[in-house]
């Protein structure tokens, strides 16, 4: 199994969520973050003043998949929220030893 993070654009995860839905990987959990990357912020100009956002708003998606359909939700994901600017954000891909679901205790790949 594989655990699949991505950092994305608040706007993009409507975008995201139906089309991994319609994929059929519909169970994920999302948070608020902030964050920022290599660029560690933006400056804007409001009203002739500049302003320096050192951590932006984005959204996290976690999602665990069997293994075999890492590529596929990598690509939904790309998809989805990509504009080609700056900002986009990144997708972490980690090994899931084992889960096991909280209401009767069962372990295993079939419960994800």
């Amino acid at each position: 199994m594989k655990k699949i993070e991505a950092i994305i654009r608040n706007e993009k995860l409507n975008f995201v969520k139906k089309a991994l839905a319609e994929a059929g990987f519909s169970a994920l959990t999302t948070y608020e973050v902030k964050g920022r990357g290599k660029q560690t912020g933006i400056i804007q100009v409001l009203n002739g003043t500049k302003v320096y956002a050192d951590l932006l708003p984005k959204t996290k998606i976690d999602i665990v998949i069997p293994t075999k359909d890492t590529e596929k939700v990598i690509s939904i994901i790309m998809e989805n929220s990509r504009t080609g600017n700056i900002g986009d954000g990144k997708i972490f891909i980690s090994n899931v030893e084992s889960v096991v679901r909280v209401r009767d205790g069962e372990r295993g790949k079939e419960i994800v």
